[in-house]
């Protein structure tokens, strides 16, 4: 677990981030059904975009799948530009490969460290 700076809206509680792989027989979208029933089981309320929040449980990365729908896409679509979903997943598979942006975690975590180096202007690595 990682305790880490807010990201997005500032003026708020340090974050615990932590990272799981999970094998399940749901379809991606029946486990976000699942995930957001967890959430608000644990009392997280509405709120606004990277505001404040109980919990906040996401669907990462789903092997090599890319899904693009209004309530769902993966990969995630911030993945590679956070380290502290980086590091931890890079713990538990550096290899993990990005089917959209086409390189593994391990990769995507040394180009954001590069990146953030006070010797670095730009990362021309990353679209976007």
């Amino acid at each position: 677990m990682y305790e880490t700076a807010p990201w997005g809206y500032k003026k708020q509680p340090k974050f615990l981030n932590m990272v799981c792989v999970v094998e399940t027989l749901f379809s991606p979208e029946q486990l976000l059904k699942e995930l957001k029933r967890i959430e608000r089981s644990m009392g997280r309320k509405p709120g606004f975009r990277h505001g404040p929040r109980l919990i906040d449980l996401d669907i990462l990365i789903w092997g090599r799948r890319v899904i693009t729908t209004p309530d769902l896409t993966i990969p995630h679509p911030s993945l590679h530009l956070r380290e502290f979903v980086l590091r931890p997943l890079s713990e538990l598979d550096r290899e993990l490969f990005h089917p959209v942006i086409k390189k593994t975690v391990g990769e995507l975590l040394e180009i954001l460290e590069r990146a953030s180096s006070p010797s670095r202007e730009a990362n021309p690595e990353f679209p976007g």
